[in-house]
C-alpha cells in the first residue's frame, strides 16, 4: 500500500512540522447531524451494526469528506468494541446511549477477564479501517482510536453512562487491586487493538480519555495516566516507512496537561476549557495540540463561527504544531453549514500565522 498522502498536512502538525495552514478535523464528524449518516443508520438498522457492518461503516466515514474539505478522516466506530469483545454484551436502547447485560460486578468477572485477539473478534473493525484506507485514496490520513483503559471501565462497571460513577468509584477507593486489574487488562487490549488498526491501515491514533476529568488529582495519576503511558509506549511508531503520530484527549484534563504530554504522545487534545495560547505556553514545545472551539459555537451562524475560530488561532498564534478541532465531539443539533463555515474559517484564517 502506498504511503503518499495528496494532502499529510494533519500528520505534519501533530509532529511539528511546518504547513502551509492549520489543518482541522471533527470528533464526530461522522454523525447523526448529517442526514445522509441518518440514512445510512436507517438501512443498517441500529448503531451496532453499523459499526459492524464494514461497507457501512466505510460509507459514513466518506460522508463528511465529500461535505467538507477536512484534512483527516476518522475510522467510523465506537470506544465499547473492546468491552463487547470481552464478552459484556454491548447493545445500545433508544435514545439511552450504551449500555452492557453483564457489567462487571463480582470478583470472578474481573479476574476472569481477558484480552481479545484484535485480529479475530474484533475483525470487523480491522475490515472497516483497511476498506476505508483505500476509499481514502491517499486524499487524506485515516485515524484510529480506541477509549482509555478507565474510560472503557467505567462502562464496563457501572453498566452504562454515570452522571457520578459512583459504582466505579467505590471500587478505585474501596478495592483499588480490582480496578488496578480491569485497567491493566484494558491497556494491553487497546494496545493489542490500536496496533492492529495501525497495521491495517490507520495512519494516526487517538485515545478517547472522555471520563479522565471525572477523577482528583491523585486518582487522576493513579488510575487513568499510567495505563494511557503504558499504551504510548508499546504503539507502533513506524509502518511502511511512515511515522504513526498518537494523541491523548483527557475532556476535563486541562489541569493536567504537563503530565499528560510527559506520557510520550505526539499531541495533546484539549477541550474548549482551556486558552490554547496558554496550554501552548504550558507545553507547545514537547508536543502538538489539538482543538478546542466549543462545539455550541456551532449553534450559531456563519460570522460569529468565523469570529470564534479566529479568537482560537489567534490564541495559538504563529507557527505549527496546531490541529484545529472541537473542543469534544460535534452535535447531533448542529447546522450542516455551520461546521462547513467553520472548516473554511480554519483554512482561510489561519495561512497568515504560517507564512
Amino acid at each position: 500500500m502506498s504511503n503518499k498522502l495528496k494532502n499529510d498536512t494533519f500528520l505534519r502538525a501533530l509532529l511539528r512540522q511546518p504547513t502551509e495552514y492549520t489543518p482541522v478535523w471533527m470528533m464526530r464528524q461522522a454523525g447523526r447531524y448529517l442526514p445522509e449518516y441518518n440514512q445510512t443508520r436507517g438501512r443498517a438498522g441500529d448503531f451496532l451494526s453499523l459499526c459492524k457492518n464494514p461497507n457501512l461503516a466505510t460509507e459514513v466515514t466518506m460522508q463528511p469528506l465529500a461535505r467538507f474539505p477536512l484534512d483527516a478522516a476518522i475510522l467510523f466506530s465506537d470506544i465499547l468494541t473492546i468491552p463487547d469483545a470481552m464478552g459484556l454484551g454491548l447493545y445500545f436502547s433508544t435514545g439511552e446511549g450504551p449500555k452492557f447485560e453483564r457489567p462487571l460486578r463480582d470478583e470472578w468477572e474481573i479476574r476472569d477477564l481477558a484480552v481479545p485477539d484484535p485480529n479475530v473478534h474484533l475483525r470487523y473493525v480491522m475490515d472497516a479501517v483497511s476498506q476505508i484506507r483505500k476509499t481514502l485514496n491517499n486524499e487524506v490520513p485515516l485515524i484510529g482510536f480506541a477509549g482509555s483503559p478507565f474510560t472503557l471501565a467505567c462502562y464496563m462497571v457501572e453498566g452504562g453512562s454515570s452522571s457520578d460513577f459512583a459504582l466505579v468509584k467505590t471500587m478505585l477507593y474501596q478495592r483499588p487491586e480490582l480496578l488496578h486489574h480491569i485497567l491493566d487488562i484494558n491497556a494491553r487490549a487497546v494496545t493489542s487493538y490500536l496496533n492492529a488498526q495501525i497495521e491495517a491501515g490507520a495512519q494516526a491514533v487517538m485515545i478517547f480519555d472522555s471520563w479522565g476529568g471525572a477523577l482528583s488529582h491523585a486518582a487522576y495519576h493513579e488510575f487513568s495516566l499510567p495505563y494511557m503511558e503504558q499504551i504510548v509506549s508499546g504503539l507502533i511508531r513506524e509502518h511502511n516507512g511512515a511515522t504513526i503520530p498518537n494523541i491523548i484527549f483527557t475532556k476535563g484534563g486541562g489541569l493536567w496537561l504537563e503530565s499528560i504530554a510527559a506520557t510520550g504522545c505526539n499531541a495533546v487534545g484539549l477541550d474548549w476549557a482551556i486558552d490554547i495560547g496558554q496550554a501552548r505556553a504550558r507545553i507547545g514545545d514537547k508536543v502538538g495540540l489539538q482543538g478546542n472551539l466549543d462545539p455550541a459555537v456551532l449553534f450559531s451562524n456563519p460570522d460569529a463561527i468565523r469570529a470564534e475560530v479566529g479568537k482560537v488561532l489567534h490564541s495559538y498564534g504563529k507557527g505549527s504544531g496546531h490541529v484545529f478541532n472541537l473542543g469534544h465531539g460535534i452535535s447531533q443539533f448542529t447546522n450542516p453549514e455551520n461546521a462547513a463555515a467553520m472548516v473554511e474559517a480554519v483554512h482561510e484564517l489561519s495561512k497568515p500565522y504560517h507564512a
